[in-house]
């Protein structure tokens, strides 16, 4: 909190420490650790078409290639074949030795070739596949792509270090993203997370475009990029398939636009219930908000929100975060709603906007706001609050939730000492809850503003 401003992005930690009490939220999968991003939904090649391309990726020509090659013959005790027949293969295959370990690691991996005792043969998979596993073969092909990223794929350490942000980038753009950008992304992400000194920067810089130029080559060499007529680097129909996939796998919403479309006519309260049910993403709010006027759209989620759950709060606040300014007069009414004006001072602080100020009681009735909404939502909706740091700060925020008159105060706190993992955030919710309780049947109320 600064400058009166509630930032709902402190709640988040303390959320998904919590998540597990809720028993929408346990039937969730788990969240992995990094944020969720939502990414601009995608036109999909029909699976058919996408299924018939699969055979003519030079990386998948080539294995079956050596599965060919190969025949019937002994494999070192790594898996891999001696370097006799290595070299051999790879004169007669015409491929690099670089490529020829990946091409391998891809036919063993994928069932093309078996290894049993030490003898590889031409494995169960036939490429007379149906449709769905011809798609599903192409997921493997690229999660053993990927996943030699943290062993060399291309190269390039610092492309291979930054190769998921790289493709999620040119999965962002579907017009392609010039080289230049690409290396200027990369030499960024880098100084970020590496800081190398200055001296190696400049050596990073000059090495990395003709780095950058050979990895793109192996990204097409395995059908997951291409050249646009502008010069610029898109995914192919398969790269778009299959990038999306491990999106998906990593927990970001990368939907399709026919997903977005289904929710796009829906009305106010049939999106709030859709984001509450976790069966609606962010990707399928900025669809709907793209159909209707801003100041339209603020008004009809406002006035769900002023008369509804903690739940529609949540999901409506989710929805208001992708609104500006044009959204200005809808939320400075809502000053006059109880249970809204304490969210739409903070959206009207944020924006740099004309706002009346917020007491630490009214930062403490939206924490308890916010995370009395987990009761209600599941999936992404949830995942769009943040919690405050754990430690003193928090347990001074819980004991002073009894005193600001939420309706869903005791039930906030009896989750928190259910689950929390801090056994000093355990006590003080306990605490705290029966200090509620108390003030609900008649004890004697601290002086602090209601509604």
């Amino acid at each position: 909190m600064a400058n009166n401003v509630f930032d709902l992005a402190e709640l988040r930690k303390l959320i998904d420490e919590q998540a597990a009490v809720s028993p929408r939220q346990a039937e969730e999968p788990p969240v992995e650790d990094h944020e969720a991003l939502t990414f601009p939904p995608v036109l999909l090649a029909p699976d058919a078409e996408l299924a018939a391309a699969v055979p003519a990726v030079p990386l998948v020509a080539d294995a079956i290639r050596l599965t060919t090659w190969t025949g019937a013959r002994q494999v070192g005790a790594d898996g891999h074949l001696s370097e006799a027949d290595a070299a051999a293969a790879a004169e007669e295959l015409g491929l690099p030795a670089a490529r020829l370990r990946l091409v391998w690691i891809v036919a063993v991996n994928t069932g093309m070739v078996q290894i049993i005792g030490g003898r590889a043969t031409r494995g169960p998979l036939s490429m007379r596949l149906t449709v769905e596993a011809t798609l599903e073969f192409w997921d493997g092909v690229v999660m053993d792509v990927l996943d030699r990223a943290d062993n060399g794929l291309t190269g390039s350490a610092v492309v291979d270090g930054h190769l998921a942000e790289m493709l999620a980038t040119i999965y962002s753009v579907r017009s392609g993203v010039a080289t230049a950008n690409l290396a200027r992304g990369i030499l960024q992400s880098h100084e970020v997370a590496c800081a190398p000194g200055p001296v190696e920067m400049r050596r990073l810089a000059a090495a990395l475009p003709a780095e950058l130029l050979e990895a793109l080559s192996l990204l097409t060499y395995c059908g997951l990029v291409e050249q646009t007529a502008a010069g610029r680097t898109a995914l192919t129909p398969l790269g778009v398939w299959a990038i999306r996939r491990d999106l998906l796998r990593e927990g970001h919403d990368a939907p399709t636009a026919a997903e977005v479309e289904v929710f796009a006519d829906l009305s106010a309260d049939e999106l709030v219930a859709a984001l509450i049910k976790g069966s609606a993403t962010q990707s399928a709010v900025a669809g709907w908000l793209e159909r209707r006027p801003p100041e339209s759209a603020a008004r009809d989620l406002i006035e769900i929100a002023a008369s509804g759950t903690a739940g529609q709060r949540g999901a409506v606040g989710a929805i208001l975060e992708e609104l500006g300014p044009e959204a200005e007069a809808p939320v400075r009414q809502a000053l006059d709603h109880p249970l809204m004006r304490r969210y739409a001072a903070s959206w009207l602080h944020i924006r740099d906007l004309e706002a009346p100020p917020l007491s630490p009681e009214d930062h403490t009735w939206i924490a308890v706001d916010s995370l009395a909404a987990l009761m209600h939502l599941s999936g992404p909706a949830a995942s769009r609050l943040d919690p405050p740091e754990p430690g003193e700060d928090l347990i001074k925020l819980v004991a002073g939730m009894p005193a600001v008159g939420h309706p869903d105060t005791i039930a906030v706190l009896d989750m928190l000492a259910a689950a929390h993992d801090d056994q000093a955030v355990v006590k003080a919710a306990r605490k705290a809850a029966m200090k509620a309780r108390s003030l609900e049947h008649g004890g004697p109320r601290p002086a602090a503003r209601r509604g």
